[in-house]
């Protein structure tokens, strides 16, 4: 039924009770009050956001439509927010930095709404000061890329003389592949049922089908710019090479501006979708078993993350999982129609620390009275194509380092100014590196004078993401659904937030038909 036809019978039944009264007294009653309560579980995972954002937009929908609804909400870890979390310098949560995802941009159109919605406060890319460089691409052997403060005429000189007009060509591709993606939030796109189906609608599968290499290379862009800047890009971004990851995500990485950041933590923008959604957050709690019932009802065993007894069951209509299927270790019973595939994840070394030393130019063979950039990406040197090792993180030996403030250790009544860093990396970083790149002798052994805080997180970051034209079922049975699927298309906080949003119209969709 049309919005305008709705208004005309809604306007009828208030203005002609008479009409109404005269026939057999007839009792009007609230459509929601004849409805069943649906009710709905969400597993969620330290990996995934869309868990808060499919219990955001089920209450949402349901409320628009009068449906009633309870969610429970079970999270394995003990916070909510996925890969976006926040620790405590010298442990005093008062003086927090992300450890995990760290900014969106102004095309992430549910996080910029969500920020404005619960009033959250921004900031955008800090920059620490005007001495030398703010950013600079490192290739193993030199610098082949360096920007100042604030972006200045001579940068632009800079990189129109060493690359020509590859770097006009990628905007303009990036934003011509970025508006086919943005489609999907719209009619008659939105709510798709299946994303292999509305990605090839929308051209999209023809830029997953091909390497970030070979589409760059399709499309004019020069290969010393793609290996250069692009390439720093998709590094820091998901510990990926181009010659290996597709081209969607390599147009992602470009899409850049509006970068920010919610004070105090990405994860308030999933903690306050959750409050609003107003469901039954049950955190530590580990889904043990997903039983289908004969009245096609879901029954869900739990037990606490650090115990093997069985805490309760319930039922439940619906089922999402918000989380990699081959990384939720639940017994189904019986085994789901749709199984996803189990495909390879990064696993990256994430490594924030503090030390009284900068970065040490010797480390970057410069001269010593030159100055480190505040944040280094890195590339392959030529010739060095994916690297050699199976990471592809090659002669670099890590994929980016950025000093993010300066920082005052008072703990113990000292009163000292230190600097905060945070690396990515494929492995963990041993004394030899960190001995490297704060310039101290070689072989010394690492002191507390030298790093006097350091906190390490092992993420299965996200998938690599291998060129592809088909992606998984967003239902992967009756009534059980499936988020993690979009992973492999796009892994963002945004895109994630985008399958709950769009797993939750389909249901309520179905629950009014």
């Amino acid at each position: 039924m049309k919005a305008h036809s709705i208004l005309v019978y809604a306007s009828w039944l208030v203005y002609a009770p008479s009409a109404l009264a005269s026939r057999d007294q007839v009792v009007l009653k609230d459509p929601a009050a004849t409805r069943a309560t649906k009710n709905v579980a969400i597993i969620g995972e330290a990996l995934e956001y869309a868990g808060s954002s499919t219990a955001y937009f089920l209450q949402k929908y349901s409320q628009e439509r009068g449906i009633p609804l309870n969610i429970t909400v079970y999270e394995r870890d003990g916070h909510i927010g996925g890969r976006s979390i926040t620790v405590g310098v010298y442990g005093d949560e008062q003086n927090p930095v992300e450890l995990g995802a760290s900014i969106f941009v102004e095309v992430n159109h549910n996080l910029m709404n969500a920020a404005k919605e619960f009033n959250l406060s921004t900031s955008g890319i800090r920059e620490l000061s005007t001495e030398g460089p703010v950013l600079g691409i490192w290739n193993g052997k030199d610098f082949v890329y360096t920007q100042n403060s604030g972006g200045s005429w001579w940068d632009t000189a800079k990189l129109f003389w060493k690359y020509g007009l590859a770097p006009l060509k990628t905007v303009k591709l990036m934003k011509a592949t970025v508006g086919k993606f943005l489609k999907m939030y719209e009619e008659p796109y939105f709510p798709w049922k299946s994303l292999s189906h509305v990605a090839y609608e929308l051209g999209l599968t023809a830029v997953t089908a091909s390497t970030g290499e070979q589409f760059l290379d399709q499309n004019g862009i020069g290969k010393l710019f793609a290996q250069d800047i692009i390439q720093a890009s998709t590094r820091v971004n998901y510990a990926q090479n181009l010659p290996l990851i597709h081209g969607l995500e390599a147009m992602v990485c470009m899409a850049t501006d509006g970068a920010q950041a919610i004070e105090g933590g990405n994860w308030r923008i999933f903690s306050n979708m959750l409050a609003a959604s107003q469901a039954t957050v049950l955190l530590n709690r580990t889904v043990s078993k997903v039983e289908r019932q004969e009245d096609a009802t879901y029954m869900i065993s739990t037990k606490g993350t650090e115990s093997s007894v069985t805490l309760d069951h319930q039922t439940f209509d619906e089922v999402v999982l918000a989380g990699p299927y081959q990384y939720s270790r639940i017994d189904f019973e019986p085994e789901p129609r749709h199984l996803p595939d189990s495909i390879p994840y990064v696993q990256l070394h994430v490594t924030l620390f503090t030390s009284k030393h900068k970065l040490s130019p010797r480390a970057f063979n410069l001269s010593s009275d030159e100055v480190v950039p505040q944040v280094v990406l890195t590339t392959l040197p030529p010739g060095e194509h994916h690297g050699s090792d199976p990471a592809g993180v090659g002669s670099p030996g890590f994929f980016s380092i950025s000093l993010l403030r300066p920082s005052m250790d008072t703990r113990e009544g000292k009163d000292e100014l230190e600097y905060l860093y945070k690396v990515f990396s494929p492995t963990p970083l041993n004394e030899t590196f960190m001995a490297n790149i704060l310039g101290l002798a070689e072989n010394r052994t690492i002191s507390n004078a030298d790093v006097s805080w350091m906190y390490r997180k092992v993420w299965n970051s996200y998938p690599y993401e291998y060129p592809r034209v088909t992606f998984e079922e967003l239902q992967l049975d009756d009534g059980l659904w499936y988020t993690a699927g979009i992973e492999s298309f796009i892994s963002t906080m945004e895109t994630s937030s985008l399958m709950g949003k769009n797993i939750a119209r389909l249901m309520v969709d179905a629950w009014e038909g």
